[in-house]
């Protein structure tokens, strides 16, 4: 049985410095226009701001300086993210790229890939969207059906992904696709490819979400070539690679805290002097926050010893998000909603938001059944 330890990581001195830096620049930014509302998801897309992290040394934090990174620590990069997330930032543009791709070009790629990319995503100049879901298959990974067969001097890729978040504006897919026919091992002859989005043989469509907005997509291929310097780690070695790079997708800040904004403004609307229901409901919802706080910090702890906890990060997966789940139906069953409630009078759009958004929460990064999965077999029960 997979032994389960969150230990306890104190976070240096220079950490907590770096904690005040983030709030300066905040402030910075707020002054000057450029972070006007704080938002409840760090999905939100400004590539303009985006240049600006990289600007102040916010993204590729951890990777080495000559691909434009800053040789900072996973605990560095976790208390930079936590802040970003708290401020209401919009970091939806870097956002992938920053939190799993440029890690799998820097661990994986060619050095071709590692010097053509690396240092473009750094500068907040270089977007990425995740190639996984497919349809029929969602959070199946090891059922993909999009195909790659090999040609000269690369790949020649056919079929669909699904739910490709932000593929309208991203430069690359970092896409997992068959390379081999399935054998009894589901997980073999899979492998991972970046695909640039700018070339001929790829198309995106908008899914537009049932509150208009146009966040998710689907991306057909047919017949584009991907050479042979864009693929990641070895041919049929891609069920490793992907389970590496979901260890970074599962565990972060960005699990728990979907909703930090509507959980501070409702503890404004709530105010100081709270009757039991409301303080116990509340109370709860902190409690939670802390202890997932714990264990995701434990996981950065993790990665900056060098272990890849895939097990821990699918139970901070499934408890994170289902935290950030809950806390807007909390907050309707306590606070009857008027038009001028909240920070000017925006309480009702983060709430309504919110509960539009939710349900997706448990979804994206594998489902809540993918996630218990991946805990029962670390529990030696499958």
């Amino acid at each position: 049985m997979h032994e389960f330890r969150f230990e306890r990581v104190e976070l240096p001195a220079s950490v907590e410095a770096l904690r005040q830096d983030v709030r300066d620049f905040v402030a910075e930014q707020r002054a000057a226009g450029a972070l006007p509302m704080r938002h409840n998801s760090w999905h939100r897309y400004d590539a303009a701001f985006s240049r600006q992290c990289g600007i102040r040394g916010y993204i590729g934090m951890t990777w080495p300086r000559q691909y434009g990174g800053h040789e900072k620590t996973r605990l560095e990069r976790f208390v930079v993210t936590e802040e970003l997330l708290a401020a209401g930032a919009p970091l939806g543009a870097h956002w992938v790229a920053d939190r799993q791709s440029g890690y799998q070009i820097l661990t994986h790629g060619t050095e071709a890939a590692r010097q053509a990319i690396l240092p473009r995503i750094a500068a907040g100049e270089c977007f990425i969207g995740i190639g996984m879901s497919e349809p029929d298959t969602g959070s199946d990974l090891a059922a993909v059906k999009t195909r790659a067969v090999q040609v000269e001097g690369g790949w020649r890729v056919n079929g669909t992904k699904v739910w490709t978040s932000n593929a309208h504006r991203a430069h690359y897919l970092i896409a997992l696709v068959r390379t081999a026919a399935p054998t009894e091992d589901r997980h073999s002859g899979l492998s991972q490819l970046i695909v640039d989005l700018s070339q001929p043989g790829v198309t995106v469509r908008p899914i537009v979400n049932l509150y208009g907005g146009h966040d998710f997509n689907e991306v057909v291929f047919e017949d584009h070539f991907v050479p042979d310097d864009m693929v990641l780690g070895r041919i049929g070695g891609g069920w490793k690679t992907v389970g590496g790079e979901l260890v970074h997708e599962r565990a972060g800040p960005d699990r728990f805290m979907s909703t930090y904004q509507l959980l501070l403004e409702s503890m404004r609307v709530l105010g100081p002097e709270l009757d039991d229901r409301a303080a116990g409901a509340l109370g709860r919802v902190v409690a939670h926050l802390a202890t997932v706080r714990r264990m995701s910090t434990s996981i950065a702890g993790m990665l900056e010893a060098g272990r890849e906890p895939a097990v821990e990060a699918a139970l901070v997966k499934d408890i994170g998000t289902t935290l950030e789940r809950e806390i807007p139906e909390v907050f309707r069953d306590l606070i009857p909603v008027e038009p001028s409630m909240g920070e000017g009078g925006r309480y009702g759009e983060l709430l309504g938001m919110s509960t539009l958004r939710s349900p997706g929460f448990t979804l994206r990064g594998g489902t809540r059944e993918i996630m218990r999965g991946v805990i029962a077999r670390g529990l030696g029960l499958r």
